[in-house]
């Protein structure tokens, strides 16, 4: 980006601040310089006010330290344009989505509301010519870290704010504090089910609720929805998605770290049959990105014309399916998203792409496509925090045996290496061992107010006693480059990739549930992950050495003592 010696005071709307009752005065003058803020710009240099164009309704000046900044992109949704040489735009806007919003610019940040990015103004809904301006303040984010954190489900239930504030928040804070101290830029993305659409009327937490949470992090936080964000009041997607924009901002859009290129999409048509102002719905969807959605995509990545770039496109439902194992042990995959294969296209011009979701609760990864990996990454909840409620399990898990935790994507230039970090534990925690001659669930060691025949219909493969002396190992973040290797006795062993359930959280939930006289949450129980491995050795009391290596060379080990005791405590 070039800086053009054109100087000027930002005007125009205060957009989110508004919102929850702050003052915008901290974004009309931050300068671009962080250690002398408000130098640069003084109240009295007065506005530049851009000329009129003919069909043209938005227009604006993006500068930094008061110096129009040419090249930057801007957007409301439909359109999309560039500045000029002197950090000029016009748009023919339709002010359709309400709002005008910049792609940051790698090496730069926009001013904050709390942990807000104020990367977008809001417009009228006048057919008048109005003029937005956006200011940026220099930084070097060439080497950041991005923390994708999906499914947060705060609802005020399950005691999730406390979970979140005295497990989650400090592992995430020691996380990013980690980086800082380093001298790293750090920033979160969610990745959607901010909050829960059930509860925003029933529990009075919502959106609004959700905002002083997210502001407890100690970095940045871009935002997107997911199907859980909408108002349940509205059968209509557009309708149901009014209070996200109203509270959050853009339900798209996009921004550049370093050389990075961040795309935010909103992959979810709300269509919650049956509702109506008072009445919750049906709280149905369909997965897909909507066709003007994809259309401002495709004007989106025109802007880039080296197709080299590293892009990252961040969603809430997945654009694959929980992967499964053909009879050679091999992983197959299978589209989730309805119109995948579109979006697929829409990216085909890039080498490098990865693709960050959420909304399974578990991890998984796929590289179908050459040159396109997704990413689904686990949920920050866990299990919609019913592990770690009061009186429950006292752990916190995945329904695919993952931790509840988060991504952590470290960018050194164009370089991306990534991994899991699950919440309570070091960083190197990567897989969970079973010694299956212990791993036997019956209602009398877990679930004593249960009957075993109610339990077995959820214990799968564990409600049989097993003394073939097999060992299975659950590595959450395994993707096709990861190595695992296991040793008795210093005999390699022969190590089968296996699509099974995870025994912990089948006594870490369904078990808790039948005990407590409930039925399990359909939606909520162990499902089936392709992340498992098993080896069988020669006797039920020889140590194993297991070793995992993740595509970065780093090996994680564990000398597994058998037997190796099944408890709601083991790690």
């Amino acid at each position: 980006m070039k800086q053009s010696r054109r100087k000027f005071i930002q005007t125009g709307g205060i957009g989110f601040s508004a919102l929850i009752g702050l003052p915008a005065i901290g974004i009309l003058f931050n300068s671009c310089s962080k250690d002398s803020p408000g130098t640069e710009i003084e109240p009295d240099d007065m506005t530049t006010t851009l000329p009129d164009k003919e069909g043209m309704t938005v227009k604006g000046i993006v500068s930094c330290k008061g110096i129009g900044v040419s090249g930057v992109v801007v957007s409301d949704g439909f359109e999309v344009t560039v500045t000029d040489q002197e950090g000029g735009y016009y748009l023919p806007s339709l002010k359709q989505t309400g709002y005008v919003f910049i792609s940051v610019p790698g090496n730069y940040e926009v001013p904050s509301v709390g942990n807000a990015p104020q990367f977008f103004q809001r417009l009228s809904q006048s057919s008048a010519v109005e003029q937005k301006d956006f200011s940026l303040i220099e930084t070097d984010n060439n080497n950041h870290v991005v923390i994708p954190i999906a499914d947060w489900h705060l609802a005020n239930r399950n005691n999730d704010l406390e979970q979140f504030l005295a497990n989650v928040l400090p592992d995430l804070n020691a996380t990013i504090d980690t980086y800082l101290a380093k001298g790293i830029k750090v920033y979160a993305l969610t990745l959607g089910d901010l909050t829960w659409d059930l509860y925003w009327y029933d529990n009075n937490f919502g959106l609004k609720e959700y905002i002083s949470y997210m502001n407890k992090l100690n970095c940045p936080v871009f935002n997107l929805i997911g199907n859980h964000d909408n108002d349940p009041y509205f059968a209509n997607d557009w309708q149901a998605a009014s209070k996200y924009r109203n509270f959050i901002g853009p339900t798209y859009y996009s921004f550049n770290l370093g050389r990075i290129h961040y795309v935010v999409l909103d992959s979810v048509e709300y269509l919650n049959t049956g509702a109506s102002q008072g009445n919750i719905g049906e709280r149905n969807y369909k997965d897909v990105v909507v066709a003007d959605q994809l259309e401002w995509l495709k004007k989106d990545l025109a802007t880039i014309t080296d197709k080299s770039t590293p892009i990252v496109v961040a969603m809430h439902t997945p654009l694959y399916s929980n992967p499964s194992i053909d009879v050679n042990g091999n992983q197959t995959n299978k589209l989730a998203l309805n119109n995948g294969s579109t979006l697929i296209d829409c990216l085909k011009e890039f080498s490098n792409v990865h693709v960050l979701s959420g909304h399974t609760h578990m991890n998984y990864s796929v590289d179908e496509e050459e040159g396109l990996m997704e990413h689904n990454t686990a949920a920050i909840c866990a299990t919609w925090w019913w592990t770690g409620k009061n009186g429950y399990a006292g752990n916190h898990i995945c329904r695919d045996g993952s931790p509840g935790g988060y991504g952590v994507w470290e960018i050194n230039g164009s370089q991306q290496q990534w991994y899991y970090k699950s919440i309570g534990y070091d960083k190197s925690y990567q897989f969970r061992s079973y010694d299956l001659n212990t791993v036997h669930i019956t209602a009398a060691n877990f679930a004593p107010n249960a009957s075993n025949a109610t339990l077995a219909q959820y214990a799968g493969p564990y409600a049989y006693e097993n003394l073939n002396n097999e060992v299975l190992i659950n590595v959450w973040g395994f993707d096709n480059k990861w190595k695992i290797e296991v040793r008795e006795s210093g005999n390699l062993l022969d190590v089968i990739r296996v699509k099974t359930l995870d025994p912990l959280h089948i006594i870490s939930y369904e078990a808790l549930r039948l005990n407590a006289g409930a039925t399990p949450t359909s939606s909520f129980v162990t499902n089936e992950t392709a992340h498992l491995f098993k080896v069988k050795a020669s006797a039920p009391d020889s140590p194993l050495e297991i070793k995992v290596t993740d595509r970065f060379g780093r090996i994680y080990t564990e000398t597994m003592e058998r037997p190796k005791a099944f408890s709601l405590a083991m790690h």
